[in-house]
């Protein structure tokens, strides 16, 4: 079950001016570059860890609500649930009372939890349950772990420096040594 991401960050957890301090770059020409480039390193280390670095908004969609009780967050750290809609057979979605989830967001990844009497069977067998999320650590730079900014530094680094070549899709290994205690592993 992906997540569908609905709500892109409002900020980045670098700032082009602290990219550009650890780039040692102080011309301008290159600013364009190096903002898409903060952009590339937070989506590999979000990718590679299965984690929202600043709160973003996303739609888990299901078939069918699972008979645990409980839908397990694919992106993580798990903030909130902020919407919930069951759709009938003819696809008209018919929004459900929040209330009847409990989240645990201390867990990771985060779990949303229900009680299978008070939701409603979709009517549409195929994405007839819609859930919306946010995930995230936090509406500031200052709430991301500073190894989760600092791998995004390396890669910008690397980025920057090979732009020219063809990289292989392995992480370099200190930058995999700072996500490895946040990556979210699936079983």
């Amino acid at each position: 079950m992906p997540a569908i991401q609905i709500e892109e960050p409002v900020i980045e957890p670098l700032t082009l001016a602290e990219a550009k301090a650890f780039l040692r770059v102080e011309h301008t020409a290159d600013d364009d570059l190096i903002g898409a480039l903060i952009e590339a390193a937070r989506c590999e280390v979000e990718a590679a860890t299965r984690r929202a670095l600043i709160t973003q908004g996303f739609r888990i969609v299901l078939d069918c609500w699972p008979k645990s009780g409980r839908v397990v967050s694919p992106v993580s750290p798990l903030r909130s649930v902020t919407a919930a809609r069951v759709r009938d057979i003819d696809g008209n979605a018919s929004n459900l009372n929040l209330a009847i989830f409990t989240l645990d967001t201390v867990s990771s990844p985060g779990v949303i939890e229900f009680d299978r009497g008070l939701v409603p069977e979709p009517g549409q067998t195929i994405a007839g349950i819609e859930i919306e999320i946010t995930a995230g650590y936090g509406e500031s730079a200052a709430s991301v772990p500073e190894p989760l900014r600092q791998a995004m530094r390396l890669l910008i680094a690397r980025y920057y420096e090979n732009r020219d070549k063809i990289e292989s899709d392995k992480l370099p290994g200190a930058v995999a040594a700072l996500i490895a205690p946040y990556r979210v592993v699936s079983l």
